[in-house]
């Protein structure tokens, strides 16, 4: 029965690809260190700031360029003025929702102990801290509850799931992240419907109950790299953060070309997005409540990345995946994250295909009212670097009349190693990611 099925989808001809660059705005920061101490040096953000206090730095699990050191230098910072700062991972039910998971996740971003100079304190346990106006219990992660003080470091980004005033930044990462599992499954209970209500109904609640010192908002460009750092007190955050997120939104990159019949994308994971795969780039999106036109009839995905630790979340969104990619999956630890959110969607099963060529081939052999012998597809090495990606050879007239895409290479083979998995060089994907 198996061969029978290889057997149907044939001998598809993959397309030939061309290697090329969107060119986005690339203005970033080239001093992350100095830009950090600058923001952290601002009177009304280094006065919050006294010798003795014990500090909850806040870290979440998104992937962010520089994360390591932008963490390092606020531990440096503080630890120059006399403080004591540790670390709590801020993931809401990421890691499996578990002490070790969490630690495990900061861990694969390098933020270790010796490298970022102060203790890193994991726990699921939650401290109740109030209830929202319509009667909701909100709670925080117990050891930032218990340090005198606490800071949030996270990105500013559209969110995958739902759209409102404060999308993925500050709000959210109080509310869901610091909520750990508990608080984030109060907050998500309403559903994403809800959420755009309830993230700043919760955060200003934290706001009032707990000594959030300030939140260090990131935002990046459209190539994944530090496009901004901004220092929010907490009296600063309900207002600016709106304004940081239409910045992110507008930095934001996308796929610089129309009517794609298909996209490979060579990972997923939540470093990349909380839905493993971001919606914005993909068009799909797992509630009603966010949407753009972006269209593909079909996607398929290659592998999980390492970040990810077998969390499959995002896999439930695309059409076709490999048998790599369920080999690997944690699905009960993957059960737990999409159980936290209530949206089932993303973990899914899709199609699972033996190997690459047969994954991408399913794709291209069931698209609709295409010419399959010019088949419009992309690849992409992740949703979260798009600066360089390979469209087919049948999109190169509209590559030459865009004069936001550079043209890298010639038209080549897509190379399948005897397994019928794609041949992947070391820096496949260049510098332009």
């Amino acid at each position: 029965m198996t061969e029978n099925l290889y057997d149907v989808i044939g001998n598809v001809t993959i397309p030939r690809m061309i290697r090329v660059r969107q060119k986005f705005d690339d203005a970033e920061i080239t001093d992350i260190e100095k830009a950090v101490r600058s923001e952290l040096m601002r009177k009304e953000i280094c006065s919050t700031l006294k010798p003795g206090m014990r500090i909850a730095i806040a870290a979440g699990s998104r992937g962010i360029c520089h994360h390591k050191d932008i963490i390092r230098t606020v531990v440096s910072v503080l630890r120059e003025k006399g403080a004591c700062p540790f670390i709590v991972p801020a993931m809401g039910s990421h890691g499996g929702a578990t002490a070790e998971g969490q630690a495990e996740i900061l861990a694969s971003a390098q933020i270790t102990e010796s490298f970022v100079g102060c203790p890193i304190v994991s726990c699921m346990k939650t401290v109740k801290v109030g209830e929202t106006s319509e009667g909701h219990s909100v709670h925080i992660d117990k050891n930032a509850y218990e340090a005198d003080g606490i800071i949030l470091i996270g990105k500013i980004k559209p969110h995958t799931a739902f759209r409102g005033k404060y999308e993925s930044g500050m709000m959210k990462m109080m509310t869901i992240g610091l909520g750990k599992q508990y608080g984030a499954g109060i907050c998500h209970q309403a559903g994403f419907k809800n959420m755009a209500r309830l993230v700043p109904l919760f955060g200003n609640v934290i706001l009032k109950q707990c000594n959030i010192l300030f939140g260090l908002s990131v935002i990046e460009n459209a190539y994944a790299r530090t496009f901004m750092v901004k220092a929010l007190t907490s009296r600063e955050i309900p207002e600016e953060e709106p304004k940081l997120l239409e910045i992110a939104r507008s930095k934001m990159g996308k796929i610089l070309f129309d009517d794609i019949a298909v996209m490979a994308i060579d990972e997923i994971g939540k470093n990349y997005s909380g839905d493993g795969q971001d919606p914005n780039v993909t068009g799909r999106f797992i509630t009603p409540y966010a949407a753009n036109d972006v269209q593909i009839q079909k996607i398929c995905v290659l592998d999980l990345s390492a970040e990810t630790h077998g969390i499959m979340v995002g896999i439930g969104c695309v059409d076709v995946c490999t048998s790599r990619v369920f080999q690997q999956a944690r699905l009960e630890e993957s059960y737990i994250n999409a159980i936290t959110s209530t949206v089932f969607t993303g973990i899914h099963l899709p199609m699972i295909l033996k190997n690459d060529y047969y994954a991408i081939a399913a794709c291209i052999k069931t698209c609709n009212e295409v010419d399959l012998d010019r088949i419009r597809m992309v690849r992409i090495p992740n949703t979260l670097a798009i600066g360089e990606i390979y469209i087919s050879e049948s999109m190169m007239k509209d590559a030459v009349s865009n004069p936001c895409i550079e043209i890298l290479g010639e038209p080549e083979e897509m190379s399948f190693d005897p397994s019928g998995n794609l041949i992947k060089k070391e820096a496949f994907w260049g510098s332009g990611n």
